[in-house]
């Protein structure tokens, strides 16, 4: 093997790499294997744009493997999507090992690893049949339904290799899931399970720790850095794919809810293992718990009201006398210490999450809070039920010293640069602004101290202005709250029909999308498929397969679609998707950054929908034959003030509100007069 004096350079690797799968050397590709280079090297983080079709997977991945190779480290791949993830383990990554080991010496080693609960626990599986308490099942034809699944899954243990569950098809339930997989507070360790050695995810974590390149999600990493308990494998640079994703997938984890049932649940549980009389205290603050929400509206909570105070404070008391009674580990049998485990996790959670809701307030400005309290509630299956959540109100500050200051970090995504620089990502992963003078507002303020990053954008193969329309129908009046007005079927009318179908129609709500495919089935001489009507999955699969099709549908659809060729000549886009003025999270960010004298509708608000139209608008041109529109039929595009950030926020097509230009260059495209 060659020494680390040796080793080809990125360039040279790169060039391998493009040759073996077939591929066309790119400036753009080029430009980032060197920035990512160069960030390895120095140790100061890059954010880089790369638009569709660079071939930004190569662009990573060779520098990470020369570092790897070259300095025996560890480089962790973050991905958001399991599509991508499956992208780079299935396809990218085998090609590239195959086509470095002659310059290497040997072939690059890659692993993907998730969290425990997404791998079969053995031990769980071959348990007892005790099915969780959160799952009670009354109807018997779900029991057996279970039974079944759960029968299914015990074969399937026999023969997988991984116990991934997304290796499983058919897949089950999340509630039969949860009968045979524990969290990471659940499990017994491999040393005291008696099946530890051949655990699923410890073999993942064993396979991980030997491999040059780890593939994991957004939500593990926030994981990692969080808890205090490392689960991915040593290592010193990370590789963020789908960037933009990184702030919502941290929120998330970071995220604590309390429900009546989350902690009647722990109570049933401990009452396993200690004393009943002690349990039954947590199951009555659980109740107690649930009739005080009951009592209160959903919505932001600027103060704990008085009854929760005395409910949480309940839950929290009994939730200590459980732990005090259950003790520390001891010496008995495995079902038994199985058992004592899941009851210690159950209390762990509802004991932590009760004692960070009671401090939530301990701050007086709201600005200057950690979290942000609110009362939800959510209807699963038509049933209704209250939740008590608390979220970060920032988790900038959070990036910064967990993720930042540990390792060398490169960002990268096709939708980075937001109003035509990255700084308004920036400040939500917590990097001081490229800006010489930081903006009002921004979270944290930057110091001297505050990390180095530098952020490039570096295009795109395709020729926007020639391949692509920008229409912005003007002339429509602004959007209302009542679902679709007459005047936007008909502009949907007109561009569909002018395609000859071929359109994706995203909408910012299901509702719209729903009102627009019965208003304009009957209407249009094409067909046209709703989302919800089959897996959205079957229904890309039929919409690329025939020209003539269009598809409606919702968020998911806005980045998960990807259909080149003549399939998709036209995306509608029916407003800007901000989100709900009534987002607890979003209200509380914007009324921050207004406090410290920032506009928290411009950091918040439109940096939500910029990044969504841009990923929007980047369903258009997949390939570099492809052509078309993109319409937006939202009119404050071009006329509100905030519309200018928006627009620099969009690839950069030719831009028209022209409704007859755009009419004509569809029919030309399907070759009609």
């Amino acid at each position: 093997m060659p020494t680390t004096t040796q080793l080809p350079g990125v360039a040279e690797l790169l060039e391998a790499a493009v040759t073996a799968v077939g591929g066309k050397r790119r400036e753009g590709q080029d430009a980032m294997a060197q920035a990512v280079r160069s960030a390895i090297a120095t140790g100061e983080h890059v954010a880089v744009q790369a638009g569709t079709g660079t071939g930004k997977s190569l662009a990573y991945l060779v520098p990470a493997i020369h570092h790897a190779v070259a300095k025996g480290k560890t480089v962790v791949i973050s991905t958001a999507t399991i599509a991508l993830q499956r992208q780079l383990v299935d396809r990218d990554l085998p090609r590239l090992a195959k086509a470095l080991k002659p310059l290497l010496g040997r072939a690059p080693t890659f692993a993907i690893l998730k969290g425990r609960r997404n791998y079969l626990c053995l031990n769980k599986l071959h348990g007892p049949d005790d099915v969780d308490p959160s799952d009670e099942l009354f109807d018997p034809f779900a029991i057996s339904a279970m039974g079944r699944a759960i029968k299914r899954l015990h074969e399937w243990a026999d023969t997988t290799e991984t116990g991934d569950r997304d290796e499983l098809v058919p897949g089950v339930s999340d509630s039969t899931w949860r009968q045979v997989s524990v969290t990471a507070r659940e499990c017994l360790g491999a040393a005291r399970c008696p099946v530890g050695e051949e655990c699923f995810a410890e073999k993942a974590r064993g396979e991980a720790g030997k491999s040059d390149i780890v593939v994991t999600n957004h939500a593990l990493l926030a994981i990692d850095a969080m808890d205090g308990r490392p689960v991915l494998p040593e290592h010193d640079v990370v590789v963020v794919d789908e960037a933009h994703e990184l702030v919502d997938r941290v929120t998330g984890v970071a995220t604590a809810e309390l429900t009546a049932g989350i902690v009647v649940t722990a109570g049933r549980r401990v009452g396993k293992v200690v004393d009943q009389a002690v349990a039954d205290r947590l199951i009555e603050a659980g109740e107690g718990l649930g009739m005080v929400l009951d009592d209160l509206q959903p919505g932001r909570w600027e103060s704990l009201p008085q009854a929760a105070v005395g409910a949480l404070s309940a839950v929290r008391d009994a939730a200590a006398s459980c732990k005090t009674s259950l003790g520390g580990e001891r010496r008995e049998d495995v079902e038994a210490a199985g058992g004592r485990k899941q009851a210690q996790a159950a209390l762990e959670e509802v004991a932590d999450t009760a004692v960070r809701l009671l401090g939530a307030f301990d701050e007086p400005d709201p600005a200057k809070r950690r979290d942000v309290v609110w009362l939800a509630e959510q209807g699963p299956d038509g049933s209704r039920h209250k939740v008590l959540r608390a979220a970060p109100l920032w988790v900038g500050g959070l990036l910064r010293e967990r993720l930042f200051g540990r390792s060398t970090i490169v960002l990268t995504s096709a939708t980075l640069a937001l109003g035509g620089n990255f700084d308004a990502l920036a400040r939500q992963w917590g990097l001081p602004p490229s800006s010489a003078v930081a903006a009002a507002g921004d979270d944290p303020v930057p110091d001297p101290s505050a990390p180095k990053w530098s952020g490039l954008d570096v295009g795109s193969p395709f020729a926007h202005a020639r391949s692509g329309i920008l229409y912005v129908a003007k002339r429509l009046p602004p959007p209302g709250r009542d679902g679709l007005p007459p005047s936007y079927l008909d502009e949907i009318a007109g561009l569909v029909e002018a395609a000859g179908g071929r359109t994706l129609g995203l909408f910012s709500s299901m509702r719209a999308a729903k009102q627009a495919t019965e208003a304009l089935r009957g209407r249009l001489e094409t067909p046209l498929l709703c989302q919800g009507e089959d897996s959205t999955m079957q229904l890309v699969k039929k919409f690329a397969e025939d020209e003539a099709t269009s598809l409606f549908g919702t968020l998911s659809l806005w980045q998960g679609v990807d259909v080149p060729g003549p399939s998709l000549s036209c995306v509608i886009i029916d407003r800007i998707p901000f989100p709900r003025p009534d987002d607890p999270l979003v209200a509380a960010r914007q009324r921050a950054t207004d406090a410290r004298g920032g506009n928290g509708f411009l950091s918040v608000s439109a940096t939500h929908a910029a990044l969504l139209l841009a990923q929007g608008a980047g369903r258009l041109l997949r390939g570099m034959d492809d052509r078309g529109v993109v319409a937006i039929l939202d009119p404050r595009l071009a006329t509100a003030r905030y519309g200018g950030f928006l627009r620099a926020s969009l690839p950069p097509f030719w831009p028209t509100d022209d409704r007859d230009k755009v009419h004509a260059a569809l029919r030309r495209l399907r070759g009609a007069p």
